[in-house]
């Protein structure tokens, strides 16, 4: 069998760069087994797999060890190729995903997504989480889909090396960890 795949960087403006991600068109979906195989095999952040329904396009993700529910890098690499590899000349393409309906719009050099609101609301981080991490978070915060663990400081990002045994614990897509910069708003 052969399927086609895009290696894209998004968020960049040169190869090499950016956070990239494996874009597979497919005629219809494999099973479960394989496209997760794939992924692994791909090693990337996401591998996300489209399949034609209809008039519309359907959009999954895959991480080397599991399937998620959204990917906004993906999903613009995605639209890349859809728009720059697929002859795809609509000005605006919508994926439906386990998320709902994500749509990118090409404005030329410019793709805007029109991603899903997260609500997050603070919360007292979970021990596990407190001891996933050798410095304590000042604040905690849940979404819908991942944890965001505030530090004090960029080195403390810098220097961030969680037990990930314990972060893989949280029952969410995963965990942030941010901090105010030294030279930007936050890392």
């Amino acid at each position: 069998m052969k399927i086609p795949i895009y290696i894209v960087d998004a968020f960049a403006e040169r190869i090499f760069s950016g956070n990239p991600a494996a874009v597979c068109p497919l005629d219809k979906w494999l099973n479960n087994t394989t496209l997760q195989n794939i992924a692994a095999e791909n090693n990337l952040a996401e591998t996300a797999y489209k399949v034609k329904e209809g008039d519309e396009y359907r959009v999954r993700w895959f991480t080397p060890k599991a399937e998620v529910d959204l990917c906004g890098h993906a999903t613009l690499a995605s639209a890349y190729v859809f728009f720059n590899r697929l002859g795809f000349t609509a000005k605006e393409i919508s994926f439906i995903s386990r998320s709902g309906i994500l749509s990118v719009r090409n404005d030329g050099d410019i793709l805007t997504l029109n991603f899903p609101t997260d609500k997050i609301e603070k919360t007292d981080i979970p021990e596990f989480l407190l001891k996933a991490f050798h410095e304590r978070p000042v604040e905690g915060y849940k979404g819908n889909l991942d944890y965001m663990l505030v530090f004090e400081s960029q080195k403390q990002i810098e220097e961030a090396n969680p037990v990930l045994d314990l972060v893989a614990q949280s029952g969410t897509r995963g965990v942030i960890i941010t901090a105010k910069g030294n030279e930007v708003d936050f890392v």
